[in-house]
């Protein structure tokens, strides 16, 4: 997404940060009639690229004599932020009871990346033929939704007036929670600490993930235990009662909630036998752990920058040993970087218009040195249009510069953090900025830069820095905070890590989607752990 300024009063991906389940809606509008009698019968098939193929993953029921259908069968596919997942809704007219496609009518059918789906929540598009053009008047509706119960219940406990089970002191209690098995079985949830010497002890809150807790139904029983702690191991039981969360909702700061804790052998032997001490619910909230896709599905954009290092020690472009010569295949590693990454995040920014900035490098008329210039030479408009817009303005503006130097860094990193400040404004989870640096080697300004990323570690921002050629990038690895936390040279803490660096000579041998996974693992990661630490949830969500 175009954005301009307003006046201001290593190696292979570890964990994949991002994979969930996405549940995709399919209806179809004003479809081909290809039958003579009646209307189209028609189902919808979806196929994933794999390895340059299309492979069928799932078909939907068959609509009978319909032109508008709305599938009730939904697709399911795993979402992974880091890969462009190319997807193919195709539609047949059901002639026969074949499995075979060819056996029905083409309908049409629609390509696009699952990306390009969450990033718009819903999409309707034109249903093409075999050659390209439109299927009549036929439409595609896609609607995506995240399959997860994202909501995490908060329980604030307390116990009063246990019973004693230790012989010289008081009770040590613990409390668990368990739910139902499948197996009919009690199944362990959560355990408390343990609070020492005390028939009155106050628990520490707790979080657990509603689904944990309930399988997400909020009228299931669950059963609370109540121990005394022994350090053998052999816990003596005080009591125990089962309820439901809904119940424990009925708890509120001022009016906390008291359940009796109960011993059925003590109920059956006494018989004046009340309890074994109270269990009170101080208090119960039910919230929203939002995730990546809910920010993304709730209409975040992601707002991507390029730049280019253009110092002199990249090598005389003209020249086939210059990190910046484009070879008789049209690349470089400069330009490979740009499109592993740039392909993944354009899916995310709705008019996909980036500014790409080059830094090092002398520039005309007066050959003054600049670190944060626009590629196109349009200072006012940097946007290049796509990740091709890019290529293009990079290729362009070669012949047209002098490498110089030196490596400063700090520059464009202030630049993109003053767009990422004016986003703080809006107090919504609706931007978020990426910079992707490609450099060649040593910072220049490492105090100056250190100082940029710790500021830019407060804002809704992440940077991602791909080292090209064979120098020594240790600087790199300081910046990317994954072993140490950064400081600036005033002392003052990162507030969270927003540097990923990948040395691009570890992927030359590879498929050219393995740089795009290790480039961008971390990324869903920061953008949840900023808008979380802001305290935003998603535009469009719901309450829990």
């Amino acid at each position: 997404m175009a954005y301009t300024v307003t006046p201001s009063p290593a190696g292979p991906v570890g964990s994949q940060y991002c994979v969930c389940k996405v549940e995709l809606s399919i209806c179809g509008q004003n479809l081909l009639d290809r039958d003579v009698t009646s209307k189209s019968d028609p189902f919808c098939v979806l196929f994933m690229e794999v390895n340059g193929k299309w492979v069928e993953l799932d078909r939907t029921e068959t609509a009978v004599n319909n032109l508008n259908p709305a599938f009730a069968k939904k697709f399911i596919v795993d979402y992974h932020f880091e890969e462009v997942q190319k997807l193919k809704f195709a539609l047949f007219d059901q002639d026969k009871s074949s499995t075979q496609l060819y056996e029905h009518d083409f309908l049409g059918e629609f390509s696009c990346t699952l990306g390009t789906i969450v990033s718009s929540k819903k999409i309707t598009r034109t249903l093409l033929l075999g050659n390209g053009k439109p299927a009549g008047k036929g439409m595609i509706t896609i609607a995506a939704q995240e399959l997860s119960d994202n909501r995490v219940i908060t329980l604030s406990m307390a116990g009063r007036k246990l019973d004693k089970k230790d012989l010289f002191g008081k009770s040590d209690p613990f409390l668990e929670f368990h739910k139902p098995g499948d197996d009919g079985k009690w199944m362990l949830v959560h355990r408390t600490e343990v609070i020492k010497y005390t028939l009155d002890p106050v628990w520490k809150p707790f979080t657990v993930p509603l689904v944990s807790l309930c399988d997400g139904d909020m009228e299931k029983l669950i059963k609370v235990v109540c121990y005394d702690y022994d350090s053998d191991g052999g816990h003596d039981f005080i009591g125990e009662f089962q309820t439901s969360v809904a119940r424990l909702c009925e708890a509120q700061d001022a009016s906390p909630l008291e359940l009796e804790c109960i011993n059925p052998k003590k109920q059956k032997k006494k018989k004046n036998y009340k309890n074994s001490g109270i269990i009170i619910v101080k208090s119960c909230k039910i919230t929203r752990d939002f995730s990546f896709l809910d920010y993304i599905l709730g209409g975040c954009q992601l707002m991507f920058t390029v730049g280019i290092d253009f110092t002199a020690s990249n090598g005389n472009p003209q020249e086939p040993s210059s990190l910046h010569y484009i070879n008789p295949l049209g690349t470089n590693e400069y330009l490979s970087a740009i499109w592993a990454v740039g392909q993944i995040i354009q899916d995310y920014d709705s008019d996909k218009m980036f500014p790409a900035l080059g830094f090092g490098a002398q520039l005309p008329p007066d050959w003054k040195v600049s670190h944060e210039f626009a590629i196109n030479f349009n200072p006012r408009n940097p946007f290049c249009s796509g990740v091709e817009g890019i290529v293009q303005a990079y290729s362009a503006c070669l012949p047209h510069i002098r490498f110089y130097g030196p490596t400063n860094f700090s520059p464009i990193i202030n630049h993109v953090a003053r767009f990422a400040a004016q986003a703080t404004q809006q107090e919504t989870a609706s931007q978020y900025f990426i910079l992707l640096i490609i450099t060649d080697g040593v910072i220049s300004d490492m105090d100056e830069t250190r100082h940029a990323v710790v500021q830019a570690s407060k804002l809704p921002m992440s940077i991602i820095i791909v080292g090209v050629g064979n120098a020594d990038f240790a600087a790199m690895e300081f910046l990317d905070g994954d072993s140490r936390v950064l400081h600036s040279y005033t002392g003052e803490e990162a507030v969270r890590d927003i540097v990923q660096f990948v040395p691009f000579r570890n992927f030359r041998n590879v498929p050219k989607e393995t740089l795009a996974k290790a480039v961008l693992a971390e990324l869903p990661q920061q953008v949840v752990q900023y808008f979380k630490h802001q305290n935003l949830p998603p535009i469009n969500s719901e309450p829990a």
